[in-house]
């Protein structure tokens, strides 16, 4: 398709010419651009402009979406306007997040050590939720718990402790191995560091309180300095501040020593000095600072529980917009480590309700069946504790339902906070986040549950009657205050998924207009898993369907197979994507998992190339789940028609939500 270079110029002037441009490449589906200031963009001008379809701007990337197979034409043709150099994905990484003030900085810097260690601790928290189930008194039976009644169930409660409590044990293993990578370092040294900080011959952090007390706490005598031999446990600070040292020295290192000694001198060295000076400087002093952080919040709301309850519960979901939300799970473990609970995220998991009930209560506002669908789709998502499509793509978008979720998150959080109820562990939010409470709270929780499910949802409905959005000026809010959200907006109707099929075929069979017959192209999930809304990618190109119809899978295995005979019209260079096309035209984007343009083809395999001939049910592509997971992308991957293909007439979307491979997940309607 050749490229009306007026309009890549025009692309060009909108983010505020060559000279507001510091680096700029291309994935995909979109230019990513470094600008040196955002302020100077012309949104007006990008979304008329009919090369755009959408943009957005996210982690200091402003990023405007083409679609595949046109991207990197308008790329070529812009560095050729531009006279500009080809950056990788990676120096525009940087750059951009250059222009990020230090405290975005900061979190961005906690969210990529967190979110890659969140499966794990997601399993902990579930675990120990059903170990407290087990071992909670006055559950099933008065004063007394199950495993009290039932003995023969004590093991099997111990052993499910034993499992659950793992990753909190050793969390200063996985927060080092993030941490560390994260800063640039060798990942197992990471692991190292963060094992050596739990050392069994140290005294368990847990244990410090009453060691002081009894004046039993071991030390070592270094020269007559005495220093305190007492491991970290739960403990956030230190491994944080001692990674980031260990993954400076051992780059220093790597710089100074010659290759033949490398593995001599770089590891050992580094691991001595870094860990010497955890245990002797880095460690008592975060430690202090830590305990003081903690203790300031425990006064606070010990002090103004009804306070605190508000501040935070109401504003949580505030947090989740501006990212700032990710802070608070070094907090929430601190507080696990220190003072065995957590305050916190019981208001999280609440706010977590709180929205996807506001957003509940807009499909019986909205009349536009897209409003509605988007409405339920991302409730249940919020339900389950991941709010963003019901933040993004429904509650800030009509406003008032965001407000009355965040009204009845803070009563609850005033409810909580005056019982202290707690958490013992974290990961599990939404309605299965009960399962962190300590079950003697589970009154009180539950209490609050219903606040945060009734009056967001009757607020919601209320109001939206009251104010007439029940018209179609409902469904037509302003798209652009959500154009810089991370996830969803606009959702097609999801209609019943297709019977299962053992290959393609072509029919002529009737549609809605005229008495005319048209051919129609069904097309299998490439993917095995289970196939759900674009909506719910966290994706706002993907999800706000900018780049044209689909449906998301969440991949059971990691193969991907050819759904009709085609010719493969595109291999991306990182082989995460590929772009097949039919004989009939019709063009099909399958893109494995979020961001893994990332990971530079690292865990993908590529059994095709461009040009080649393929058959329904040939392997295409292969790619290593774990590794996607461990390099914290999600796994949910798209499959779109891209828009602007003359030959469809429309498509159709075919959710089932089960476990699929060979069902249809797109039914593409051909002119003629």
């Amino acid at each position: 398709m050749a490229i009306n270079r007026q309009n890549v110029e025009e692309i060009v002037k909108a983010v505020g010419g060559k000279e507001n441009i510091e680096a700029a490449t291309h994935c995909v589906t979109r230019l990513r651009f470094a600008l040196n200031d955002e302020s100077q963009v012309d949104t007006d001008a990008l979304e008329k402009n009919d090369l755009v379809k959408g943009h957005f701007s996210s982690q200091g990337q402003f990023q405007v979406i083409i679609g595949p197979g046109l991207v990197d034409k308008v790329y070529d043709e812009m560095i050729s306007i531009t006279g500009g150099s080809r950056a990788t994905k990676d120096e525009v990484k940087t750059a951009a997040s250059k222009k990020q003030n230090p405290l975005q900085q900061a979190i961005k810097t906690l969210a990529d050590i967190f979110i890659p260690i969140l499966p794990a601790i997601v399993m902990a928290g579930l675990l120990l939720g059903v170990n407290n189930i087990l071992t909670g008194p006055g559950i099933f039976f008065d004063s007394k718990s199950l495993v009290e009644v039932y003995p023969q169930w004590k093991d099997f409660a111990s052993i499910i402790n034993t499992i659950a409590s793992t990753a909190f044990t050793f969390l200063p293993a996985l927060i080092g191995w993030s941490a560390v990578t994260r800063f640039g370092g060798s990942p197992l040294l990471g692991i190292v560091l963060g094992l050596i900080l739990v050392h069994p011959d140290l005294l368990s952090a847990y244990g410090y309180a009453d060691a002081k007390v009894e004046g039993t706490v071991p030390v070592w005598n270094l020269f007559g300095w005495h220093v305190n031999k007492i491991g970290y446990q739960g403990q956030v600070l230190p491994v944080l501040v001692s990674a980031y040292l260990l993954a400076r020295l051992e780059r220093w290192l790597n710089k100074k020593v010659p290759d033949s000694f490398k593995l001599l001198i770089v590891a050992p060295v580094a691991l001595l000095i870094t860990g010497f000076l955890a245990f002797t400087v880095i460690g008592p002093i975060t430690f202090v600072i830590a305990n003081a952080i903690t203790s300031g919040l425990v006064s606070i709301f010990g002090g103004f529980p009804a306070l605190g309850g508000l501040i935070y519960g109401g504003l949580y979901a505030l947090l989740v917009i501006t990212g700032m939300h990710h802070t608070f799970l070094a907090v929430d473990i601190q507080l696990i480590g220190s003072e065995g609970g957590t305050f916190l995220w019981p208001m999280l998991a609440l706010s977590n309700i709180a929205q996807g009930a506001a957003a509940l209560g807009m499909m019986f506002v909205a009349k536009q069946e897209k409003t509605k669908g988007l409405a339920v789709t991302s409730s249940i998502s919020a339900f389950l504790g991941v709010t963003e499509p019901a933040i993004f793509g429904v509650n800030v978008r009509f406003k008032y339902p965001f407000i009355f979720g965040m009204l009845g998150s803070a009563i609850a959080g005033v409810l909580l906070a005056m019982n202290n109820v707690l958490a013992s562990s974290i990961g599990v939010g939404g309605i299965p986040g009960f399962l962190s409470i300590f079950p003697n709270q589970w009154g009180v929780f539950f209490i609050g549950m219903a606040i945060v499910l009734i009056v967001p949802f009757t607020a919601t409905v209320l109001f939206g009657k009251i104010r007439g959005r029940g018209t179609d000026e409902a469904d037509n809010v302003d798209d652009t205050a959500v154009k810089t959200s991370a996830t969803a907006n606009d959702s097609s109707k999801i209609e019943p998924a297709a019977p299962s099929s053992a290959q393609v075929e072509t029919a002529s069979v009737p549609v809605s207009g005229p008495a005319t017959a048209v051919n129609v192209l069904e097309v299998l999930s490439p993917v095995r898993g289970r196939i759900v809304p674009l909506e719910q990618v966290p994706d706002p190109a993907f999800a706000e369907r900018q780049m044209g119809k689909g449906v998301a899978v969440e991949p059971s295995d990691g193969k991907v197979t050819a759904p009709f005979d085609a010719t493969v019209a595109h291999v991306i260079k990182s082989k995460h994507a590929v772009i097949l096309e039919h004989a009939s035209g019709v063009q099909l984007l399958i893109h494995i998992g979020i961001n893994t343009v990332s990971l530079k083809g690292n865990g993908f395999t590529a059994h095709v190339a461009a040009g080649d001939k393929v058959k329904a049910g040939q392997l295409l592509l292969e790619f290593d789940r774990d590794a996607i997971t461990a390099a914290g992308y999600p796994l949910i991957s798209p499959i779109i028609v891209p828009d602007g293909q003359d030959v469809i007439e429309r498509v159709e979307e075919l959710t089932g939500g089960d476990e699929t491979h060979h069902n249809a997940v797109l039914k593409i309607y051909l002119q003629g």
